[in-house]
């Protein structure tokens, strides 16, 4: 029996999945939710909450903290962390880590210790921008403007200008806080951050996760010198050249050996990113076969055999973990703007799905509502509402089946308006 442990460290949780791949039957699927078992870190759906709805920061220590938590918790259950015989995993992409100190640099983890304690001091930066954040309009005008226009950054990274990519947030953070950015050495997305904790060495980017940056050049499977440059100066050396999906990144470190019981020298895959995993977990590596993913942010997503780019910006172009390309549209106001509406009409979820699917008519009687809670990826909305249209029944949320009918109809047409 040969069991590979996947990590899956997301906006609302760190999730365990251990599989037999002999038998290909799931052995543990165990999960930490950041809002109810780390309330310490006060960010009840994964985040922190800040006056400015545009700025979405989550606190790195929490994505540790939940590390020695949920293997402490499975190996309370009995698991044998001894068995497994590969790690890998994924991230929420376009989160960054920013230290002061390198992994390379901190030394091996002590047991005795918290994983909290030992690296909460290499931090530069005490909070990490997340996929949520559209703090950055002007940065990305500025590396737009300086890249020669969004359809040159298209054409070398498969993305215009996005204020939730990764270097316009690197951008920002040099532009706001310039000596913390001096003092950082190294930079990580949240995939690779992990996957550095978990090997006690620091591990590269992968393709996959580095495209949803700004800063990948897609053919040629590298960290573009001139967008690095007129991102943010000196950000090359605070980077590791960007490696495949399936690259062997490391080996578990010692800590997690003395503590949980790892076998030594059990090896780390590099890690890439929530929806490159969910292209190779539905099977879908091919073309031919389109995914819809419902998440914290719904995303539409197919394996390409060579990058083609979408000409009005809507869609992006990252990597496909089993080799080649993939094509993705990304609509943030997804589960909790579903959530959002549940609540307001005071309704469970098995309620909530009775009155979409028997209570209600498709097409709602042509009642409607524009379901944005957050700032929207797509279509770009910088300062969302939610607006209804229909009787006066339905725009005061009195009609709950109506509603709970409109939220999903919204976000399905949005889907088909430009997936397209």
């Amino acid at each position: 029996m040969a069991l590979y442990l996947g990590l899956d460290s997301s906006t609302q949780s760190l999730s365990a999945l251990v599989i037999d791949t002999d038998s290909g039957r799931i052995v543990r699927n165990d999960a930490v939710n950041f809002g109810n078992d780390l309330p310490e870190y006060g960010s009840p759906n994964g985040f922190l909450p800040h006056a400015d709805p545009q700025v979405k920061h989550s606190n790195p220590l929490m994505w540790v903290a939940a590390l020695d938590l949920l293997f402490g918790r499975m190996r309370a259950s009995g698991f044998d962390f001894s068995a497994v015989a590969g790690i890998s995993g994924a991230g929420q992409q376009h989160g960054s880590v920013y230290l002061a100190t390198p992994i390379d640099e901190a030394g091996a983890w002590s047991p005795a210790r918290s994983l909290v304690e030992q690296v909460q001091p290499l931090l530069s930066r005490p909070t990490s921008p997340i996929w949520m954040d559209s703090s950055t309009v002007a940065e990305c005008r500025e590396i737009a403007d300086a890249a020669g226009g969004d359809a040159e950054l298209v054409r070398i990274t498969g993305s215009r200008a996005i204020e939730r990519f990764t270097g316009p947030q690197i951008r920002k953070f040099w532009k706001t806080e310039p000596a913390l950015y001096e003092k950082t050495r190294e930079i990580h997305l949240v995939s690779s951050f992990v996957a550095s904790v978990l090997a006690g060495r620091s591990v590269a980017i992968d393709f996959g996760d580095g495209a949803g940056m700004n800063l990948l050049d897609l053919a040629g499977a590298r960290f573009s010198p001139k967008l690095l440059e007129l991102t943010a100066p000196g950000l090359e050396a605070k980077l590791r050249p960007a490696v495949a999906s399936n690259t062997i990144v490391g080996e578990i470190a010692p800590y997690f050996v003395e503590r949980y019981g790892f076998s030594r020298g059990t090896p780390i895959v590099a890690f890439t990113v929530d929806n490159p995993s969910s292209l190779v977990g539905m099977g879908a590596t091919e073309p031919g076969t389109a995914v819809i993913s419902l998440g914290t942010s719904d995303t539409v997503f197919a394996a390409m055999r060579e990058p083609r780019t979408d000409p009005r910006g809507f869609g992006h172009v990252f990597g496909n973990p089993a080799g080649g390309f993939m094509c993705l549209i990304c609509f943030a106001n997804g589960s909790l703007a579903r959530e959002r509406i549940r609540e307001q009409l005071g309704l469970d979820w098995t309620a909530f799905e009775r009155m979409v699917l028997e209570q209600s008519r498709p097409g709602n009687d042509g009642a409607l509502l524009l379901p944005y809670f957050v700032p929207e990826i797509t279509p770009k909305i910088l300062n969302p509402k939610l607006e209804l249209f229909g009787d006066p029944e339905f725009v005061a949320l009195r009609d709950a089946p109506r509603v709970a009918r409109a939220i999903v109809e919204a976000q399905a047409l949005a889907m088909q308006r430009y997936s397209d």
